[in-house]
């Protein structure tokens, strides 16, 4: 327990609390028992030392990691035991995902211990409700996804934009500050600008690192797979990035991994969950909507640049971005005659150039133009909507 303490008052002091990611806000941080899931990187870890630091006093509070080696001879009860008899309340386990029974116990801990408040963060891969114990009807979950335009204008250019509702945007109510030209950030955010550690000088390896440690590691760990089936994975990932975005033929592909089509399946919801895909599907209902999928994605505009390479086209890049800003709020869907669809809104989207073609006859149509800094009618500046969040 002393080691514990020692490396989270560490991590306590070199964590800055000068940025806050747009989950901070949202949470209901007064709930017993809080979720946070989202890809790696996006700045999980950080958000809850914050809340930590900022708010929640020193002595009555806890933060491990999963994969700390403590738990290679402890359990989580008989931590969250001992931290309850010293008077804790509350306790923050990061990377639950790394822990073998983490719903079992997670469980156990909500039932024998209702003074103590619990917020754990993992994988996006998760699924409490497969869990070996059902924890829906006691954790709230939250899921979060890399940085908005706003949110990296803010924390790396320091211009601090206000958020905007898509129907502010579509009805041209943002303010730009005084001198402020977005396209001048936009194509680096597009490449570079997702993930808090952006500005790290070995930024493409590290989000490589990512990337293979979600295949080979994350996703098989959970779904139980083979060290084959994690190749596989990656086999199909690089098939999508060189092809991206297209509409998947499942035969074709299990041919090419000499997989069932069943498997492909999986694995591309998979790969979608761990945040490295994004599946536009023909009806509503979020990540695991019954909707046939229309077309996948690479989950966000900075993967294009790291697994295109040479593939990288600019279309696909527009019709990313548009997707990966709008799904935070939003379910977006494809549509029968343009890019995507939102309520009954209808989406094309394109460069400064881009005619209404698409959008003839159709009631509620917007054209999302790329390299344009104002909109005008119904034509909206494509980066504007990265300001929903």
């Amino acid at each position: 327990m002393d080691k514990l303490q020692e490396h989270f008052d560490k991590l306590l002091r070199e964590t800055t609390t000068g940025f806050h990611r747009y989950m901070y806000d949202r949470i209901n941080w007064q709930g017993r028992m809080i979720g946070l899931t989202g890809p790696r990187g996006v700045g999980k870890t950080t958000l809850v030392l914050q809340y930590i630091k900022q708010i929640l006093p020193r002595q009555d509070s806890l933060y491990v990691t999963a994969e700390d080696f403590y738990f290679a001879e402890h359990r989580l009860t008989d931590l969250a035991d001992t931290f309850v008899k010293m008077g804790g309340k509350y306790l923050f386990i990061d990377e639950i995902h790394k822990y073998k029974d983490w719903s079992k116990e997670l469980k156990l801990i909500y039932d024998y211990h209702p003074e103590l408040k619990v917020v754990f963060t993992g994988s996006s891969v998760l699924d409490i409700n497969k869990g070996a114990s059902d924890l829906s009807r006691r954790a709230v979950m939250y899921h979060m996804q890399g940085l908005s335009f706003r949110e990296y204008l803010k924390l790396f250019k320091g211009i601090e934009l206000a958020r905007y509702d898509l129907s502010d945007i579509l009805e041209h109510k943002v303010i730009l500050p005084d001198g402020f030209r977005p396209l001048a950030y936009f194509n680096d955010y597009l490449e570079q600008g997702y993930y808090p550690f952006a500005l790290d000088s070995d930024f493409d390896l590290k989000l490589q690192q990512i990337i293979t440690q979600s295949l080979e590691t994350d996703i098989p760990q959970y779904a139980d797979m083979n060290v084959s089936t994690g190749r596989k994975l990656k086999q199909l990932l690089s098939i999508i990035a060189r092809s991206v975005p297209f509409k998947p033929n499942i035969s074709t592909i299990a041919t090419s991994l000499g997989a069932s089509r069943n498997s492909i399946a999986d694995y591309c919801l998979y790969i979608e969950e761990a945040g490295l895909i994004a599946q536009l599907r023909d009806e509503t209902g979020g990540i695991r909507g019954l909707g046939k999928v229309d077309k996948i994605y690479l989950d966000n505009t900075n993967l294009i640049y790291s697994l295109g390479r040479e593939f990288v086209d600019v279309g696909n890049v527009r019709e990313t971005f548009f997707l990966n800003q709008l799904r935070v709020r939003h379910d977006v869907i494809t549509s029968s005659v343009a890019d995507f669809q939102i309520d009954d809104m209808t989406f094309e989207v394109g460069g400064k150039n881009k005619k209404q073609k698409q959008l003839q006859g159709v009631s509620n149509g917007y054209l999302a133009k790329d390299d344009i800094e104002t909109g005008y009618s119904n034509v909206i500046p494509l980066w504007q909507l990265g300001l929903e969040y």
